[in-house]
């Protein structure tokens, strides 16, 4: 522990030197000038881009969030210019605290910004991003702490000289620590690539939405795939042993993972054909409601209550299913009514499509129709058809409206609803009754009227 205890007693005494010298207020006055211009400079950039992209949400939260790693990253640049020109007349002793300093600032900021980025959705952040980023926190300002105290190099010595056996392999912690970082660091870089292109496609409206899926998903795909294969190189992993895994990975797959595959593929195949996109009103065995999400595994449906149902995708095509809104939005609703038969039939039916052409959600281009169905045992079956452009709003709400306005309208013209009408007869009226005393049953029995339906 002596070569630390000299390292910080020698910045000290460096800090203490230059105290005493005129130049510590030249290197106070550049690291103050550096984070000034730096955060007006951030703040130039920033207003410059919100400016051009007003009606764009995603990107202008975006910007936001990127503005503050902007200004410490370009405080540490101007810091670096910097150095090199006082060096050559003062003491940098605060410099050298400074750079490191910054640095970690912007390390913590730029892990902030891309965690954020991947794993949380608009400026909802969950709570276990936040304790990665209070982790990824306390690592980067631990690494500074051991940097500052001069102890950075025999960490690094003790990690090179630890060895774990991994069969006949021996590897040094500090290799496995460097591969983990490695294959991180891939991937976030990998996931925030793809998340930015996502939001890029998804702002291409001259593009069908499902295609826009597909892209996206295929694009994240693919930089996956690459970042893991330039980590394992990076570490100096052969990629021939991939062969192995993928020979393991096809036996996983036809033994066990048929269902999860097919789900992927199906994914690919709805988005590609377009039988479906988000926004739809579908129904699919015994799930309807409107898709929300689809992804390569599964679709989320949110029904009219807002119960949501995570559907595999494979259910979709494997089976059929009714898309309400696959070549436009109309959607035909009825609903019956019985009346009388002394009731005016052809002065009814107008009154009615009158009645539910009022509704404000009842279509007007495709007029409400009234029909005459049937003749049936109780009174005259009439039918109200009308078309609907909204499905994704539910059909119970327009529904009872119009069941409202023809109740109106029969009540307006005093037409009735006919009941139920029922004839009871009781065959073989003169067989003896089992028990004595009792009045015998007469055949003259009176028609009561039940309510209800059949």
């Amino acid at each position: 522990m002596q070569m630390p205890f000299n390292f910080v007693s020698g910045l000290l005494s460096d800090f203490w030197s230059d105290l005493k010298e005129p130049g510590v207020l030249w290197q106070m006055g550049a690291i103050a000038g550096c984070l000034l211009l730096g955060w007006l400079l951030a703040r130039l950039i920033r207003t410059a881009f919100v400016r051009r992209s007003q009606d764009d949400g995603i990107l202008r939260i975006g910007l936001e969030s990127f503005s503050r790693v902007l200004a410490p990253t370009i405080s540490l640049c101007l810091v670096l210019v910097v150095r090199p020109i006082l060096a050559q007349s003062h003491h940098i002793n605060l410099l050298r605290v400074a750079i490191p300093l910054l640095a970690s600032f912007v390390l913590v900021r730029l892990s902030f910004y891309v965690l954020r980025r991947v794993f949380s959705h608009g400026r909802q952040i969950s709570a276990s991003v936040v304790s990665i980023e209070r982790l990824v926190a306390a690592c980067v300002w631990i690494g500074f702490a051991l940097y500052i105290t001069g102890l950075w190099p025999d960490l690094i010595d003790l990690l090179e000289k630890t060895v774990l056996p991994l069969g006949r392999y021996k590897v040094s912690l500090l290799t496995i620590l460097q591969a983990v970082a490695s294959v991180m660091g891939t991937l976030m870089v990998a996931l925030w690539a793809g998340a930015a292109l996502e939001q890029r496609l998804m702002r291409l409206d001259s593009v069908h939405s499902s295609i826009r899926a597909v892209m996206a998903r295929m694009a994240r795909a693919v930089l996956i795939l690459i970042a893991v294969l330039v980590s394992l190189s990076l570490v100096g992993i052969d990629l021939t042993v991939l062969s192995v895994f993928g020979g393991a990975l096809g036996v996983g797959i036809g033994l066990g993972l048929q269902k999860i595959v097919g789900s992927y593929l199906s994914g690919f195949v709805i988005l590609l054909e377009r039988s479906m996109a988000i926004g739809d009103m579908v129904t699919v065995d015994k799930y309807y409601g409107q898709v929300t999400r689809i992804n390569t595994r599964y679709t989320v449906l949110r029904g009219l209550d807002g119960v949501e149902s995570v559907i595999p995708n494979e259910l979709f095509v494997s089976g059929p299913m009714q898309n309400f809104s696959l070549s436009d939005r109309l959607l035909r609703l009825s609903t019956k009514v019985t009346v009388a038969y002394d009731t005016d039939i052809e002065e009814l039916l107008p009154q009615l499509e009158a009645a539910a052409a009022t509704i404000p959600r009842v279509s007007k281009e495709s007029p409400p129709s009234a029909v005459l169905r049937f003749f049936g045992a109780d009174g005259l079956e009439v039918e109200l058809g009308f078309m609907i452009v909204d499905p994704e709003n539910g059909t119970f709400g327009v529904i009872s409206e119009v069941n409202l306005a023809v109740w109106r309208v029969l009540k307006s013209n005093n037409i009735q609803i006919p009941y139920n009408q029922r004839e009871i007869r009781i065959l073989n009226a003169q067989m003896p009754m089992p028990t004595v005393g009792v009045p015998p049953i007469t055949t003259d029995v009176p028609k009561p009227s039940l309510g209800g339906t059949e």
